[in-house]
């Protein structure tokens, strides 16, 4: 915790005085982020950073393996969904990225249940089912990237059960965007509309 206090003393010392007034616009107006994120909760991967942007530009959900669950209001505890409404509904984004990235944990959990927490992570990643399916029916060279890219895809499919995305998608006041962030390389892969990822 030491180090984490000393960055904040850092920050307050030579960032804050540079964004105060950024943030205090930010304070007076309320946020209006252009974009939303869905990412993954892993350490490596920081969509600001990724996309080079400051406080106020992006609404980011992080969960395990950017994952997008069905529409399914039936009163229970959907973090990731009451996100979505937040901000397709609230703050009216009008672009929705859903991030993967390479040497994801939940996809490898996905892959080899056998290799996750068994309470939250594995009944979670099921969400996923068809993108393994998927991405092993191809019998790929590499299961791992496939069913990664797969996962993306399934969000997306997912995100237009919901009626108030469908609708803003359907007449074109949002925008959904697959997206594939490389740790090892730095690359930004995006979804076209082929099927295929290829380099930003």
């Amino acid at each position: 915790m030491k180090h984490l206090i000393h960055g904040y003393r850092e920050f307050r010392a030579t960032e804050w005085p540079k964004r105060r007034a950024l943030f205090e616009e930010l304070a007076a107006r309320g946020q209006s982020p252009h974009t939303m994120v869905i990412a993954c909760s892993d350490s490596r991967v920081d969509p600001t950073m990724i996309f080079n942007v400051g406080p106020g530009e992006l609404f980011v959900v992080r969960n395990v393996a950017n994952l997008v669950p069905p529409f399914m209001p039936d009163g229970e505890f959907h973090g990731t969904s009451a996100a979505l409404e937040f901000g397709v509904t609230v703050l009216q984004v009008e672009d929705l990225i859903v991030l993967g990235h390479a040497m994801c944990g939940g996809i490898r959990a996905l892959l080899d249940p056998s290799l996750a927490p068994p309470e939250f992570v594995v009944p979670w990643m099921r969400i996923a089912d068809r993108a393994r399916a998927r991405a092993l029916a191809c019998d790929p060279v590499d299961p791992q990237t496939a069913c990664e890219h797969e996962a993306v895809k399934v969000s997306l499919e997912n995100l237009l059960t919901f009626p108030w995305i469908a609708e803003r998608v359907a007449d074109h006041r949002l925008r959904l965007h697959g997206a594939s962030f490389d740790i090892r390389t730095g690359v930004l892969e995006m979804l076209k509309p082929d099927g295929d990822f290829a380099a930003a």
